[in-house]
């Protein structure tokens, strides 16, 4: 008999959290146990998200009234600050955190970047970071698990492997995002209405945005040595997609040829990330909707310098999708299991 796992989804009516109920509903070893919220207790997430109509959900409940006890995987989409709070007095269940909480290494870096002190600073060192494909090794042995954020998902699966290679020069890298606007949340900021956003692209947190930190970790651990990045995000006007254009110089005697094979190498045997060939160009639309990540390199500039251009829906791999991804591959189901859908069209 397949195995059935309870899991509770908190921040089950943001964006982030609808997505993983989305997901959850069709994977085949996962039952929906708790819904939790910090708001809305006793409501129906169908009275928030129409969309769930006719689906068999628990009604929501205050994260603080669930019974933690009686499920498998507690999976949080709640805000920084607030998630480690909540999460840090849990015992039993397994922790697929999608907030920032557990990202970073350093209790310094955390409050630095996130002007507050880390709620539970002994936890970092127990949180394995869960980008799926450079995880796959540690997840089965961990308890708590911190997924990547958007940005950082597309970026590192853009460079991990270059940087592990010795491909590319590690003091010049830049990173140009662009962003649908749900992956700043669910918020009411003006800037966010339809009519403030549409036909405009909008720069924000140059030379600040709390991602940067991520990145220049995790790419320092696989350098072995220390890396930095300039990085640059950009809302667009479209609800969800992310696609990032990293500029990098080559070593000596590197080809953007030897980075196309690196890339398609590293991932050949992983069900979500794809290496365009011939000079096929990743675009948002060829992702939406999926767990999937489209990469490819390119000539550009002068002479030794390269562009690596990925493309990720911001909601599914870069948030909820990866999510389900890496619980998973934590308790040895199929890393597809739940996940395998075409992009949505048009």
């Amino acid at each position: 008999m397949t195995r059935q796992l309870e899991i509770a989804i908190l921040g089950a009516a943001g964006y982030a959290g609808v997505n993983l109920v989305r997901l959850a509903l069709s994977h085949p070893n996962i039952k929906i146990k708790a819904l939790g919220t910090r708001r809305k207790d006793g409501e129906h997430l169908r009275e928030i998200w129409p969309q769930f109509l006719g689906s068999p959900l628990p009604p929501l409940r205050h994260i603080d009234e669930i019974d933690y006890s009686s499920v498998d995987v507690a999976f949080s989409c709640m805000p920084h600050g607030v998630s480690a709070q909540r999460l840090s007095q849990l015992t039993s269940p397994h922790i697929i955190d999608l907030s920032a909480d557990f990202r970073l290494d350093c209790p310094e870096t955390y409050a630095q970047w996130y002007d507050a002190a880390h709620p539970c600073p002994d936890l970092l060192s127990t949180a394995v970071y869960g980008l799926s494909e450079f995880a796959k090794e540690y997840l089965p042995r961990s308890r708590l698990v911190a997924c990547p954020g958007c940005y950082p998902t597309a970026v590192l699966l853009s460079l991990l492997p270059l940087v592990e290679n010795g491909l590319i020069d590690t003091t010049r890298i830049v990173i140009n995002a662009l962003s649908g606007l749900s992956g700043a949340g669910r918020s009411g900021n003006n800037s966010h209405l339809f009519s403030e956003a549409n036909e405009s692209v909008q720069p924000y947190n140059v030379g600040h945005h709390r991602h940067v930190p991520e990145i220049e970790q995790e790419l320092s651990k696989r350098a072995k040595k220390t890396v930095s990045i300039s990085f640059t995000p950009h809302l667009v006007p479209m609800t969800r997609g992310e696609l990032t254009t990293t500029v990098v110089e080559l070593c000596s005697g590197v080809s953007v040829d030897d980075l196309q094979t690196t890339l398609s190498s590293r991932y050949d045997c992983d069900p979500f990330v794809y290496v365009l060939q011939d000079d096929a160009c990743p675009s948002t639309d060829m992702v939406r909707g999926t767990n999937n990540c489209v990469l490819s390199a390119f000539s550009a500039g002068p002479p030794g310098q390269a562009v690596i251009i990925a493309a990720i829906d911001n909601l599914v791999k870069g948030a909820a999708g990866q999510a389900i991804q890496n619980m998973n591959l934590l308790f040895g189901f199929p890393e597809t299991a739940g996940l395998k859908s075409a992009p949505l069209m048009p």
